[in-house]
């Protein structure tokens, strides 16, 4: 890892990476190594192979809910508008996300607008630095703004709150010796003092890692960040579990719940299940509802649901700037925006299979002609560069995503 970051520009350092991940087939070292790579597999927008070197099996616990299938009392429900509706009575919604797996952060760039409607106007974020202190003039994040803003829905979750008008707060722990329980209760004491207490009648909606949000329970040898942040505010909060009741890449490591409601309903969008008394499902206590997302679906190396509920289209895009230098990676970033703004998407495009694959396929590859792909990017105007692995810039040009969809001729 200290030697990749070593290397200039995202891509040289992810080859490094690449080329260490393959030469050591040891158990212990994959498990450690795989997170780290995954997670710079979704920086470059390589999300199937980034859900493929790290995922975490969900087993079912004795300490499960009931199946919803099994109470007819509960409805699935389209997740883009039930939560909304669940949250009109909270001050707080928090939202987790699995860090390697973009899909779990999709979803949650779709709900900012809707809850900005029902009046929350605060958003924080787990990865944000405060030392980035020009990123609400700005409106975008850069290197220097976080770690896993380095991926673009990530990037796009923050950019997208700050157009919609939400003041955007960084609340990591900043005290050298701040771990476990020391750094859930800096983390609430951040987002206190930023928001709470200059602002009583906030509405705040979170966006945190895995278990930070959940409400009750023993957490880390001490309590969770909300829990910490409860005590402070006395708020109520909505917690919206999302890094369970999603599509691994064996069908082994899918919850038995997941298996059996993705084959029985075979929804294409994420759903949760609520009652006909308004009460929403979870499969674990401490949290109030969990989120099913649908099976993946791969279109040329992609997943589909980049097109964040119609928010974005694909744009095909071929390698024929890449002047035969593979990998090559391909970025959009929205024109009005500086060459320092993380990409609204980015992809890698390889013109056959590496020796050092970590899955063994060239995803957005094709041993025949001009390896080509998808940008998934909203209507709008954008610069595209492309990139060779020293960092050199290959090509420049501009693009358009019409409003609406090109007509065939």
């Amino acid at each position: 890892m200290a030697e990749a970051q070593a290397n200039k520009g995202l891509l040289g350092q992810y080859m490094v990476m690449r080329q260490a991940y393959a030469s050591d087939n040891s158990p212990a070292f994959r498990l450690i190594f795989g997170q780290y790579i995954s997670w710079y597999q979704s920086f470059l927008g390589d999300y199937v192979d980034a859900m493929k070197s790290f995922s975490i099996a969900q087993p079912p616990q004795q300490d499960d809910s009931p199946s919803p299938l099994a109470d007819g009392n509960y409805t699935a429900r389209p997740a883009v508008t039930a939560i909304p509706q669940l949250a009109k009575n909270y001050r707080i919604v928090l939202f987790n996300e699995a860090h390697n797996i973009a899909l779990t952060r999709s979803l949650t760039v779709q709900l900012l607008s809707a809850l900005h409607e029902e009046g929350f106007n605060y958003f924080a974020a787990e990865t944000l630095v405060q030392g980035d202190t020009g990123l609400a003039s700005r409106g975008y994040a850069t290197d220097n703004s976080g770690f896993y803003t380095e991926e673009p829905i990530y990037a796009e979750m923050v950019r997208t709150a700050l157009k919609l008008g939400f003041k955007v707060v960084a609340y990591e722990a900043t005290s050298s010796n701040a771990s476990g329980d020391a750094r859930e209760a800096e983390q609430a004491r951040h987002i206190y003092e930023q928001v709470f207490e200059h602002d009583p009648h906030a509405r705040l909606v979170i966006n945190a890692g895995y278990e930070h949000i959940v409400k009750s329970g023993a957490y880390l040898g001490g309590t969770s960040m909300v829990e910490h942040l409860y005590k402070l505010t006395q708020a109520p909060m909505l917690s919206v579990e999302q890094t369970m009741m999603y599509p691994h890449p064996s069908e082994r490591d899918d919850h038995p719940y997941y298996v059996a409601i993705m084959k029985k309903l075979q929804p294409d969008a994420p759903i949760v299940f609520v009652s006909a008394a308004g009460k929403p499902w979870s499969l674990r206590a401490g949290y109030d509802v969990s989120v099913f997302f649908p099976p993946e679906k791969i279109v040329r190396g992609r997943p589909t649901w980049l097109a964040l509920g119609g928010l974005r289209r694909a744009q095909r895009i071929d390698a024929g700037h890449c002047g035969e230098r593979y990998p090559c990676l391909v970025e959009a970033r929205y024109s009005d925006e500086g060459p320092d703004a993380m990409p609204a998407d980015r992809m890698l495009l390889e013109q056959v299979p590496l020796s050092v694959s970590v899955s063994q396929v060239a995803l957005y590859s094709s041993t025949q002609g001009i390896p080509s792909s998808d940008l998934y990017l909203r209507p709008g105007k954008y610069a595209l560069d492309f990139v060779g692995s020293n960092d050199r810039i290959l090509h420049k040009e501009e693009l358009v995503v019409p409003s609406q969809p090109e007509k065939p001729n």
